[in-house]
Formats: C-alpha cells, structure tokens, sequence
C-alpha cells in the first residue's frame, strides 16, 4: 500500500489540492489513513509525472494552488489496485511490544499504559461509529462531492460500503479496549 493509492482514492470523490489532501491524511482526521505532508507533496509530483493526475493552477486570495484531479490512466491504476488483493503489512504495533514486557515494571505502570490505550481506543470507537452513522445518512462533505458524479443507482450501494469501513474500526478498537482491560484483570491478578 503506497500513498499513491489513497491520494487517487480520495481524487476520486473531486479535485483537491496538495493542502486539501493534506488536512484529509492529518492524523487528527482519524481518516483511514494518515500521512504526512512530507509524503503527499513528492507523490503528486511522482503521479502527475506518471499521467495518473493533472495539476492546474487556480488564484485564491493572492496565491496559487495547484489543483489535482485524477486522469483516466489515475481511475484504471486505483481500479486495477482496489480490485487486487494484498497481503497484510507486517505487525509494528509499539503497545504490543510494551505489554510483551510488562512483567519488566510494576505493575502500576502497566496498568497506567493500558489505562490510557482503552481512553484512547473509546475515542477512535466513538469517532469511526458516528463517522459510520454520518456516511449511513449520506451527510459527509467528501461522499456528497463523489456521488455527484456516480449514478444514483449506486449511492447506496458506495455509502454501505464506506459505511462498513468506518464500522471496522469501530470494532476493532472495542476489540482491542476489551484485550487491554483483559491486561488490567490479569495484572491485578499478579
């Protein structure tokens, strides 16, 4: 999974330009992917090289941006790799490392590490199920802007599936807040 593919994704829904882009891969979206602009900005350059976007100036407020929208050779590649399957990245989860060696401290500080994962998953759960609920209602910025260029037919058919993406890390982080309270019995066991 590379940059490029979340870039035409989201150049799918309309054209943005680099900051757009930007502030949708912010980490603080809690988008389904983050990236730095440090990323996004060589990637556009290496995908309007490749013919997968254009770029085209537009003046707002005394500067100018540069505008991105996906080309056709751009719709084919995110098709071709949307339609492929992949293999899963290799773990690099940094708590599960930690709780691997909780039994080198106390357990206070165990359980304190723990404690504030489950805060922070019960945030990502209750943002990605209302985010779920907002798509399921069509009320999000980005899914009006693409289904004004997709047939109506299939509106509901792409809010279920993006509604469905949202629901999974909904579940996943409910998954992961009932392992760490499991943690925090079995510490409390010791």
């Amino acid at each position: 999974m590379s940059v490029q593919h979340v870039l035409l994704g989201a150049l799918e829904a309309r054209p943005m330009s680099g900051y757009e882009l930007t502030q949708l891969c912010s980490a603080s979206t809690r988008w389904v992917w983050s990236a730095p602009q440090s990323q996004i900005y060589p990637a556009l350059k290496t995908m309007a090289a490749a013919g997968l976007i254009e770029g085209t100036q537009h003046q707002t407020g005394g500067r100018t941006r540069t505008v991105y929208s996906l080309t056709k050779a751009g719709l084919r590649e995110l098709r071709e790799w949307v339609g492929t399957p992949h293999a899963s990245p290799p773990s690099r989860d940094a708590l599960d490392v930690q709780a691997l060696y909780f039994d080198l401290v106390e357990p206070a500080a165990a359980k304190r590490v723990l404690t504030e994962f489950i805060a922070e998953q019960e945030a990502v759960a209750e943002h990605a199920a209302a985010h779920s609920a907002r798509l399921l209602a069509k009320d999000t910025e980005l899914f009006k802007e693409r289904i004004g260029h997709r047939p109506a037919t299939e509106h509901d058919r792409m809010v279920k599936l993006k509604a469905h993406v949202f629901a999974g890390q909904a579940a996943v982080a409910r998954t992961r807040i009932a392992w760490a309270r499991d943690g925090l019995r079995l510490l409390d066991e010791t």
